[in-house]
């Protein structure tokens, strides 16, 4: 494995590292040596040792994201240790254990003042805004700002597991639909973020019914504690929850990011229900069932991540072991399979979480 000049004010010794690497949207992707990272003077150079593979990382290379610009590499769920530092870094060193959330704030505007950096205007995003993370090192912004520190007690697969799906996924069940115990919540779409909240909410104290239209997927959901599991494929899920919930959940989650999908979990609430949108829908004008969030006096919630400021209760129940997002994780790989699994993302079932290790091949 190649080194790092581990000094302040360094740059990597090589000219090169190791990344998935596009020109064209929707076009193979393949690995190979690019121009090493670069930070800004309040930057940090991190050695990736674990990202994950989202859906979200699909969207940017299918071309959905208006923001990535071309040639780009992707990745945006991250874990690793800091390699090299700029001037104005303060608050960490190189050798510290990092993690950062997919959203970064710059840290002086009102949002991120207040504690809301991951709808900041001027935010910055890995594998989105700039290259990501599917690459030996990666660089990031507002180092002190944006880093967190991993406990030695969580693993960096458990570190980058957290970064867009379970931190969003915590951040939406418990910060805005704000889920109470004995509350029914409905989860159409069991995969990375799908689970995370059947997690999160079981260790709320809710009842939650899971519907996915695999098998395996399924599965998965009881593993992680959903209490009841629908397969979307053969029953109807809006009539199948309203009809377990004795009227309909309390909280409704679209986990895939799908019209279809997101009016399925709107039309299975009940009244004053409250409705959570984390899958990402491919357009921002998606018919929605509006009638039916009128009559019904609906909530309709949107989550865009979690800030660095918030990741410290997650981090601690991770810690504690109430939360386990390394159990999401169902296998760990390099860089080369994952360039040629990326482009049938979507239509390949969703069985938990896949996480790429730079350093496998």
């Amino acid at each position: 494995m190649r080194q790092l000049a581990a000094h302040r004010n360094s740059r990597l010794i090589w000219c090169t590292v190791r990344a998935i690497y596009f020109e064209d949207f929707g076009r193979p992707l393949q690995v190979r040596e690019v121009d090493e990272p670069t930070p800004s003077k309040s930057g940090v150079i991190i050695k990736v040792e674990a990202t994950g593979m989202c859906r979200s990382d699909w969207h940017a290379w299918a071309g959905h994201d208006t923001d990535v610009q071309l040639p780009h590499v992707p990745g945006h769920e991250l874990a690793g240790t800091i390699a090299a530092i700029r001037k104005d870094v303060r608050n960490f060193a190189v050798g510290d254990r990092v993690t950062v959330p997919f959203v970064c704030g710059c840290g002086i505007c009102e949002f991120c003042l207040s504690g809301q950096a991951q709808v900041c205007p001027a935010q910055t995003q890995p594998g989105f805004s700039h290259w990501g993370s599917y690459a030996e090192f990666v660089a990031i912004e507002n180092a002190d700002f944006n880093l967190i520190r991993i406990p030695e007690e969580v693993t960096m697969i458990a570190a980058a597991s957290l970064g867009c799906r379970f931190a969003t996924a915590y951040r939406g069940v418990v910060k805005r639909a704000k889920v109470k115990p004995d509350e029914w919540v409905s989860v159409i779409g069991c995969g990375g973020v799908g689970l995370s909240s059947i997690m999160i909410a079981k260790a709320l104290g809710a009842r939650v019914v899971a519907v996915d239209v695999g098998e395996a997927s399924l599965d998965r959901a009881q593993e992680v504690g959903a209490d009841i599991t629908i397969n979307g494929r053969e029953t109807d899920p809006t009539e199948a929850i309203i009809d377990i919930t004795s009227g309909g959940a309390h909280v409704s989650i679209d986990a895939v990011g799908a019209e279809s999908t997101a009016n399925q979990a709107i039309l299975s609430l009940r009244r004053h229900g409250r409705h959570l949108q984390i899958g990402l829908l491919p357009s921002e004008r998606t018919n929605v069932a509006m009638g039916r969030v009128i009559s019904y006096e609906l909530d309709l919630l949107g989550i865009h991540g979690m800030a660095a400021a918030d990741y410290p209760e997650m981090m601690a129940l991770v810690e504690s072991g109430l939360l386990s997002p390394e159990l999401l994780v169902d296998r760990v790989i390099g860089l080369t399979q994952a360039a040629n699994e990326l482009p049938t993302l979507d239509q390949r079932p969703a069985v938990g979480m896949t996480i790429i290790d730079p350093a496998i091949d």
